[in-house]
């Protein structure tokens, strides 16, 4: 079987925390990730805090294949993403010449004076490989197992793109889905039974509220079909035993 590989993600900003901003990486990197078949394990959101930040990244880079970070690379005195990683790497952070000259050379192209606060955008850790930004130019970087990209959406979006065929896929988890029309509480018990049986599958229950009936979805996930079948059709039979206990009295009365 393909080797497991895993991600987490750490979401960096005090506008995120204080629902300023509302945050839409996360949903994109978790799509990208399952379909290529990387686990994403875990997701934080910190505050512009240095110390924060790297106890962040020291955890999660140890823990997971990959770690990708988001936010705090622009040019204000907030964006302190590159100081942060540059740190928890023990290395210094620097102008990196190659980002140095393309945004010196964008700027002066648009007439536009390179200042202090723009030059910022081309510091990185020393060491560290580009992301190509092909939004706005402004890189981000690679070092270790960490990348680091933007916090504006189709930035992240245009830098995840290339980041993603530098990455080693796992095997892909595949899934199946059971309708069961039963609350939670009526099913968590034998739903907890199955799991246990099946321990190579991830079984989720997600329930549903509509017109005063919950309902839930089940759904089973493996690295194989021959793993999930009979996990899938275990939930099925525990699915159809209920209906079959609530025949002869009318429709069953679904809660909770």
């Amino acid at each position: 079987m393909t080797d497991i590989v895993t991600a987490a993600m750490i979401v960096i900003g005090d506008e995120i925390l204080s629902g300023r901003t509302k945050d839409k990486n996360i949903g994109h990197l978790a799509d990208i990730m399952s379909a290529i078949g990387i686990d994403l394990k875990e997701v934080r959101i910190v505050p512009d805090e240095e110390d924060e930040i790297v106890a962040a990244v020291n955890t999660l880079r140890e823990r997971y294949t990959y770690l990708f970070t988001t936010g705090g690379i622009g040019p204000t005195h907030d964006d302190i993403t590159a100081d942060s990683i540059s740190k928890a790497f023990g290395v210094p952070c620097e102008y990196d010449s190659r980002a140095y000259a393309m945004l010196e050379e964008n700027y002066a192209k648009r007439e536009m004076e390179f200042t202090e606060a723009r030059k910022r955008m081309a510091r990185m850790p020393r060491g560290a490989e580009h992301i190509d930004n092909p939004v706005s130019l402004a890189p981000g970087f690679r070092i270790g197992n960490v990348h680091v990209m933007a916090g504006v959406p189709a930035i992240f979006q245009a830098m995840l793109d290339n980041v993603v065929p530098t990455l080693k896929t796992g095997a892909k988890l595949i899934s199946a889905t059971v309708h069961c029309p039963y609350g939670e509480g009526v099913i968590g018990d034998a739903l907890g039974k199955i799991q246990k049986e099946h321990p190579q599958t991830i079984i989720g229950s997600y329930p549903k509220y509509q017109d005063g009936t919950f309902w839930t979805e089940l759904v089973v996930r493996a690295r194989s079909e021959e793993i999930l079948e009979p996990a899938r059709a275990a939930i099925e039979r525990m699915v159809g035993g209920l209906a079959d206990t609530s025949a002869g009295i009318g429709a069953p009365r679904v809660t909770r």
